[in-house]
């Protein structure tokens, strides 16, 4: 049975066009990996419509040099805008740079190379099969995202599609009598065909499941983290924290609540502003996020109050509030030109302790009693004791 190349790569050029516009009409704009997607997609689509159009101008002609390098830089680069959609799809928050320094040698090894017939078909296709490996190799790794399930789409496509192409550029560099054209129906060139309509729409589908996966745990980080400052709020904090209060044996470990409040933060609102107040509470957040360790709990509790919940020994807490006091003598007035301290009210559960309002209702108290004796300290609630010796 013969097959016709053409117009089996005319159908793989059409379900680009197609997918391009279906990921640009499903994803928003605004997400970076979504972006990559989207601008990967269109590329695929337009190096292919310029490879065909290629076919269609006098072989070696300067028109034929200028669509078939243009077309390679946008299928090349399309495979570098995947790499970079899939690896922040999987958690990742720096990109690779390998697939774009392959599609910058791919493409200018092909425009010079370009009336070597063999070497252009071989070097082409090699390093595409070289970025598909990298693809495939990048999304083997552990993601750093809760779940992906997405790749194994994604990789099985490249994988097929990679191991095909690759076999072309042996076949295109090697033996170029049998493979004398773009468009020779040889059995590998069928098969880079089929091959090629199987992994668009395998990609497609893995990139909108990875997108829709993406938005399904950006809602949910917005239903459990305070918008301003990146820490739990308070609704998602007293859930994690009454689980741990009821999961923890009284017996085996210590566990401790801190209420931490910005000392004279109004004062900050109004002398310097609201923006000024903004970046004070996402420093503060910052710097209790650095001096914490595994485990720990924090949240923003509502305006200039912070809550803490950890585990551990009895020193846990005044070394945690040592820390942090620590960084910000050194950092807040770097960072926002003026001071920046705070009052806080210690806690540690006893055996009648059920729910985790009764730790935070003592702990306010203690709060409350660092304030009214000067600020800028730290209270254990069983012996209102200040932990935090400095002035006030």
């Amino acid at each position: 049975m013969s097959f016709d190349i053409a117009s089996i790569l005319v159908a793989m050029t059409l379900t680009m066009v197609t997918m391009a516009l279906a990921l640009f009409a499903v994803m928003d704009g605004a997400d970076r990996a979504a972006r990559f997607a989207q601008v990967s997609a269109g590329l695929q689509a337009c190096g292919w419509s310029l490879l065909l159009a290629s076919g269609s101008v006098a072989p070696y002609s300067s028109a034929d040099v200028l669509l078939s390098t243009l077309s390679m830089a946008c299928i090349s680069g399309s495979f570098a805008c995947s790499a970079a959609a899939f690896e922040l799809w999987a958690g990742r928050k720096a990109i690779d740079k390998t697939p774009v320094v392959l599609a910058i040698f791919l493409t200018v090894g092909y425009a010079v190379g370009f009336a070597n017939y063999a070497f252009r078909v071989g070097w082409a296709n090699g390093l595409l099969a070289l970025q598909m490996a990298f693809i495939v190799v990048t999304l083997l790794k552990k993601p750093h995202a809760k779940s992906a399930r997405w790749r194994w789409l994604p990789i099985v496509g490249l994988t097929v599609q990679g191991l095909v192409t690759a076999c072309r550029a042996v076949l295109g560099a090697f033996y170029p009598a049998d493979f004398p054209a773009f468009l020779t129906p040889h059995p590998i060139n069928v098969a880079f065909a089929f091959a090629g309509n199987c992994t668009v729409v395998l990609l497609m589908i893995g990139m909108l499941l990875a997108y829709r996966e993406d938005a399904a745990q950006a809602l949910e980080r917005l239903a459990t983290t305070d918008g301003l400052t990146g820490v739990l709020n308070r609704r998602a904090w007293l859930a994690l924290a009454n689980a741990k209060l009821a999961s923890t044996d009284v017996d085996d470990r210590s566990l401790s609540v801190v209420i931490m409040d910005i000392d004279h933060f109004k004062q900050i609102n109004d002398t310097r502003g609201h923006d000024a107040g903004d970046r004070a509470l996402q420093l503060f957040a910052k710097l209790m996020q650095e001096a914490s360790m595994s485990g720990e709990l924090i949240c923003r509790y509502g305006g200039e109050e912070f809550c803490v919940l950890m585990a551990g020994e009895q020193n846990a807490v005044p070394n945690f509030d040592q820390r942090l006091r620590a960084r910000l003598a050194g950092t807040v007035f770097e960072k926002l030109g003026h001071q920046m301290t705070y009052s806080a009210g210690l806690v540690t559960r006893n055996s009648t302790d059920r729910q985790i309002s009764e730790l935070l209702l003592r702990a306010d108290q203690a709060l409350y009693h660092a304030k009214t004796t000067g600020r800028n300290r730290t209270i254990d609630a069983a012996d209102l004791r200040c932990l935090t010796e400095v002035a006030a």
